[in-house]
């Protein structure tokens, strides 16, 4: 059965979070058991600071349709980037001036691996293929 280009890109932003929101799970208890109490919240926030963002961006991007309307999907997809950029900017000013991350390495550690796991996600999902019965 062939799936729509619509259903694999919602499919494809719902892996990445969720292989994101791994990834702030393993860097966050990591970091706790390296750097204590104090190095598992700031990996947290780190981690929370690059999964909001993305959740916006799949959010967003999961509403642009594509088809005859290219240019709207095309810009559609720019807005949700431009959200993800603004939101990103406007969190890491709110965590740094509101709560400094005690342990700043665990804080960019968590943060960098929610950046780098959307990268992983399609090499991770790549289709195997199967042999036909002919």
């Amino acid at each position: 059965m062939i799936t729509p280009p619509a259903a694999r890109r919602r499919a494809l932003g719902r892996w990445q979070l969720g292989l994101a929101a791994l990834g702030v799970l393993v860097v966050t208890l990591a970091a706790t058991l390296a750097a204590g109490r104090e190095g598992g919240g700031s990996a947290l926030s780190g981690g929370l600071v690059g999964l909001l963002p993305l959740a916006f961006f799949v959010w967003r991007s999961g509403q642009a349709r594509g088809g005859r309307q290219a240019r709207r999907f095309v810009i559609n997809l720019y807005r949700a980037e431009a959200g993800k950029f603004g939101l990103t900017v406007a969190l890491l000013a709110v965590v740094f001036v509101a709560v400094p991350p005690s342990n700043p390495i665990s804080f960019f550690s968590a943060y960098v691996a929610t950046l780098l796991m959307p990268w992983l996600a399609p090499w991770l999902r790549r289709e195997r293929s199967t042999p036909q019965p002919r």
